[in-house]
């Protein structure tokens, strides 16, 4: 899993032009985003399942709320485009989700 996700980074680091980074974490009960600036090294905007109460648990309703939570944090920053970066999980289910509706709430990538 290191390997892939190293080579999915590498990737979005060749391809990114400057955009800041939408990185996805997930664990069996929990989801997480944040929108990383890799120039300056901070992070611009973020939301957990650990931090919202309704969204709890590991399941794709809770990670729709972290997508549309991240995105309008990150609007609210001044951020409109960012490069989604997966990491080593696959496109699929939670991730997915997360990344539907992190777009249908204003975030292009």
């Amino acid at each position: 899993m290191k390997r892939r996700a190293q080579r999915v980074r590498r990737r979005l680091k060749k391809h990114a032009g400057g955009r800041l980074r939408l990185s996805v974490h997930r664990s069996d009960k929990n989801i997480s985003a944040q929108v990383i600036d890799d120039v300056k090294g901070v992070t611009v905007a973020s939301a957990s399942t650990l931090e919202d109460k309704s969204a709890k648990g590991g399941n794709v309703e809770a990670a729709t709320r972290i997508g549309k939570l991240v995105a309008e944090r990150a609007t609210k920053a001044g951020v409109t485009e960012v490069v989604f970066d997966r990491g080593a999980y696959l496109y699929h289910g939670r991730v997915k989700a997360l990344a539907d509706a992190a777009r249908e709430a204003g975030l292009k990538f």
